[in-house]
């Protein structure tokens, strides 16, 4: 078998250290090493149970920032994979095996490669770049990248481009960037109702029958047409739970658990204040617990989005499409400073799923695709 490339063997590196959220496993150790050989100024930020670092190249001018983690998710049952979890290995179809190969160990090897090389030609370089990595991604996600975003925010740190290493394409890499994403709003309805015997409905109210036109009211109703960069609004009841496990018992509540992904064209309080005009219209006696995951972001054509499209057109000859489908991502924190942002990284097909898998040779041609867009936005 022929050597691995620098981006597959440190891809390997990773994979093979089981950094299951919200532990890193010395994964942020070797990045920082050959960052900082490389001449970034490393900042370590472990903040309750998560590592983080920030680390930056460069002084004035625009700040490319390349933004992971380093945690992947369980590997779930390991006797149900082809090859062990953590083995990384690449097999006789060119694929790269182990958990985080797609998301997003890959990226991250392709990140470090890709910024050794530039600086390796252009040691002056304009601008900065940058890294903020995190180990809690695939959690709570709550002391890691919003965290971090959150104390260089208050020191006025600059970020204008990011590069967030989240799987992105679809068939082949580089042919979908993500240059947005949903919001995400979830809540907790508990509908109240009075307990009793089902022969005596009179002396009872029963919450799933007050409960189940309200429900399908707000399943039916339109939020909004989206726009030219997200689909419509969604609403969608992930969880309904009700009764004492007894038939003979008219429960005392019902508790429904919904979420919203919404667009640009929707805000969380007008979302807030349709759904209660919705319940109130029902007359019914409830109560809500809600949890913003996320705002909507967008990245519009611009820098950014010019360089990585051209760039992967260069290294791939495909043309790209600017998507803002899918679920949140830690750039919705990032693209709080005003930031520009995009996702770009391997195929999507396996992430999460037992035999988790990345076609090798992608990954060098992501390596590529970083240094290309390193090219068209620092070089002198």
């Amino acid at each position: 078998m022929s050597a691995l490339s620098p981006t597959l063997e440190l891809a390997c590196e990773l994979i093979r250290r089981p950094s299951v959220t919200p532990v890193d496993e010395g994964c942020q150790d070797l990045m920082m090493r050959r960052l900082e050989a490389v001449g970034f100024r490393i900042e370590r930020m472990r903040i309750e149970d998560v590592e983080n670092f920030w680390a930056i190249r460069g002084n004035e001018g625009p700040v490319l920032c390349f933004a992971g983690h380093t945690d992947v998710v369980p590997t779930g049952p390991v006797q149900a994979w082809q090859h062990q979890p953590f083995d990384a290995l690449i097999d006789d179809q060119g694929m790269l095996c182990g958990r985080g190969a797609a998301d997003m160990k890959g990226s991250l090897a392709s990140m470090v490669i890709a910024v050794e090389r530039f600086v390796a030609e252009h040691p002056q370089h304009k601008g900065a770049i940058a890294f903020l990595i995190t180990s809690d991604e695939e959690g709570p996600a709550h002391h890691g990248t919003k965290a971090v975003v959150e104390r260089l925010a208050a020191r006025g740190e600059r970020l204008d481009w990011c590069i967030v290493g989240e799987p992105s394409s679809t068939s082949l890499v580089g042919d979908v960037v993500k240059n947005g994403r949903r919001g995400s709003l979830g809540c907790k309805l508990t509908v109240r109702g009075v307990q009793g015997h089902v022969a005596y409905p009179h002396l009872a109210k029963n919450p799933i029958h007050l409960a189940a036109p309200a429900l399908a009211e707000l399943a039916a109703e339109h939020w909004d047409d989206g726009n030219e960069f997200f689909p419509p609004t969604s609403f969608q009841v992930s969880n309904v739970n009700s009764g004492t496990g007894a038939t003979n018992v008219i429960p005392g509540d019902l508790v429904a658990v919904f979420n919203f992904r919404f667009s640009t064209e929707s805000t969380v309080e007008g979302l807030q204040r349709r759904v209660e005009a919705i319940l109130d219209k029902h007359k019914l006696d409830y109560h809500l617990e809600w949890a913003l995951s996320g705002l909507p972001f967008l990245t519009e054509p611009g820098e950014l989005l010019d360089a990585v499209s051209a760039s992967i057109k260069a290294i791939t000859g495909r043309d790209t499409t600017p998507s803002t489908s899918g679920g949140t991502s830690d750039g919705r924190f990032i693209a709080t400073m005003g930031t520009q942002v995009v996702e770009l990284g391997p195929v999507n097909a396996t992430i999460h799923q037992v035999n988790e898998r990345v076609l090798a040779s992608d990954l060098d041609l992501l390596t590529d695709i970083y240094q290309q867009t390193l090219v068209r936005l620092l070089a002198q």
